[in-house]
């Protein structure tokens, strides 16, 4: 990178072409305080819905286990198998919960940014070993924002829960005084209502670090104007790039050329070289205009098209060959054929207005068209 590069400030957006390498290396948009968020208000919410029944498998498990008969207090195995019956006991009624929590933890990082998987970014850098790099790293802007944004978590998630205390001091007092399994009751509310309020808290820090973490993003992959003029040399320079624009253009040209030719009032041929469609709107123009034209292929679709849509196709080689070397398309007629032209179209609207039916009236096309020396073409 060249000094001038380093020099100039990063004011341009990213182009799609560096959005797309930037995703190849795994550098996108990510938000743990997001999936954070999303884990623990998914568990607050599972507790709530889900809560009273876990509470009495904890009891009966619980029951189960602290009751034990006197002649199980002699057998080698008791402690084994209670210990393998309450393992698939608290296996069986956690794993609706653990695999809700599973899923949400697998598709909450991709809430922002997407899905992706890049070897480039799993791949070894020898750059992250060094310590230089590494000191620069601890005292950037990035991990400043990090450092505040964990004593933002701490202070607002110690307040919330000092608060809690606070209000529930005498709930947790009176807790000691019920008995076993109205005690276990009240403080599964207490704790699972209080861990609800507690995540909430979550969502505020999430609101925060999402929009952070997208500017930061953005901010990241922003250019120079220099690498932007660069990046447009890089891509339009490509021989295939080119070629590929170019067909695209003549492409488009083409389309566009066809469909002005039923519009058309005649079109004039070599009579299989060359094609040529003139259009004259007395209204609208002050001299006629040449809408389409092309040689061999392209001349054989115009008449084509002609024959589809009922214009006039009029065999005239010189000027046929005149109009095709000395006019472009959506071009007005030089002024040097404006006679032979006029004749054309002359011939065009009279054979419009003949209202006999058998042909008797109908004119003669126009054979001895005056041709200037300049626009003849062999």
């Amino acid at each position: 990178m060249s000094s001038e590069e380093t020099s100039q400030e990063r004011t341009e957006q990213a182009t799609p072409k560096r959005i797309d390498e930037a995703r190849e290396k795994g550098q996108i948009s990510r938000s743990r305080e997001l999936s954070t968020m999303a884990i623990l208000m998914s568990s607050a919410l599972l507790f709530l819905f889900m809560g009273q029944q876990l509470s009495m498998s904890l009891q009966n498990l619980m029951r189960d286990n602290f009751s034990i008969e006197r002649k199980n207090i002699y057998d080698d195995l008791f402690l084994f198998n209670a210990v393998v019956d309450s393992g698939r006991e608290v296996l069986i009624d956690f794993s609706p919960f653990l695999m809700m929590l599973f899923v949400i933890a697998f598709f909450a990082p991709m809430m922002v940014g997407g899905w992706l998987f890049s070897p480039k970014a799993l791949s070894f850098k020898w750059d992250k070993l060094n310590p230089i790099s590494g000191i620069k790293r601890l005292f950037s802007a990035n991990s400043v924002m990090e450092l505040l944004k964990a004593l933002a978590k701490f202070v607002l998630v110690v307040g919330i829960a000092i608060f809690l205390l606070w209000y529930h001091v005498y709930d947790l007092l009176s807790i000691g005084l019920n008995g076993l399994e109205s005690g276990l009751i009240d403080a599964s509310g207490l704790i699972i209502g209080s861990f609800f309020v507690i995540c909430l808290a979550t969502v505020v820090i999430a609101s925060v670090d999402v929009p952070f973490q997208l500017w930061n993003h953005s901010k990241q992959l922003k250019m120079t104007k220099q690498q932007l003029k660069d990046e447009m040399k890089e891509t339009e320079g490509k021989p295939e790039v080119k070629a590929q624009i170019r067909a695209l253009q003549q492409e488009l040209a083409n389309r566009r050329m066809m469909e002005a030719i039923p519009d058309a009032d005649v079109v004039i041929t070599n009579p299989t070289h060359y094609a040529v469609a003139l259009s004259y709107k007395p209204d609208e123009m002050a001299t006629p205009k040449l809408v389409a034209k092309g040689a061999d292929l392209v001349a054989e679709r115009i008449r084509n098209v002609a024959n589809e849509h009922n214009v006039l196709i009029l065999p005239s080689p010189m000027l046929a060959r005149a109009l095709y070397f000395s006019t472009k398309v959506n071009q007005e007629i030089p002024a040097g054929l404006y006679l032979a032209v006029a004749q054309v179209l002359a011939y065009v609207f009279q054979l419009r207005e003949t209202v006999n039916v058998f042909g008797s009236g109908k004119p003669k096309p126009p054979t001895d068209l005056p041709i200037p020396e300049e626009f003849q073409h062999d």
